[in-house]
């Protein structure tokens, strides 16, 4: 696959920010790349254009395939699989949020409830550090329960309030408008 300098910037630009948001760096610009490509790509495709190691793009592969961000294309007399991407943004974004949640949100509501009832139970009590675990905690909670919501619209609904914004304050009554 050729790769023209828009293309190679998007690429290199994706795997530094897949580095800052704790992603390998590989695996961000392989799913760059699937992202930027029009049809299916081999693993190794995958590994001339990006001039990675093979082993490196199944590893990358693997990893995108756990996030449920790339998916295994079989094409008929090919022995090899194809691998793609949705080019949906909004699905790329929510599945990456809904993985989020999962593996980050979901394990760390268990353990501040955990520690909240721990924290409650303590003996000698420790009422500053109830409150804050508390405070987390239910900071935790009202996100879970605002990223369900959410997530339960439909995406044309979800674009519409992206773009109304902070506009959205309208609707409140004016005291609660001035409270936050």
């Amino acid at each position: 696959m050729a790769i023209t300098p828009s293309m190679n910037e998007f690429i290199l630009h994706w795997g530094e920010m897949g580095a800052r948001w704790g992603i390998n760096r590989t695996v961000a610009q392989v799913h760059a790349l699937l992202y930027l490509s029009d049809d299916p790509l081999t693993a190794e495709e995958i590994s001339d254009t990006l001039a990675v190691a093979r082993s490196n793009v199944s590893t990358s592969l693997r990893e995108l395939q756990n996030w449920d961000l790339v998916h295994a294309v079989p094409r008929l007399g090919d022995r090899r699989d194809r691998f793609h991407t949705t080019h949906d943004v909004w699905q790329l974004f929510l599945t990456v949020i809904d993985q989020r949640v999962e593996r980050e949100v979901l394990p760390t509501l268990a353990v501040l409830r955990r520690c909240a009832a721990n924290a409650r139970s303590e003996k000698p009590a420790h009422p500053s550090v109830t409150q804050r675990i508390l405070a987390m905690q239910a900071f935790f909670e009202e996100g879970h329960t605002w990223y369900r919501n959410m997530r339960a619209l439909p995406v044309a609904m979800l674009r519409t309030l992206m773009h109304i914004g902070p506009g959205i304050t309208r609707l409140l009554p004016e005291r609660k408008r001035r409270i936050a």
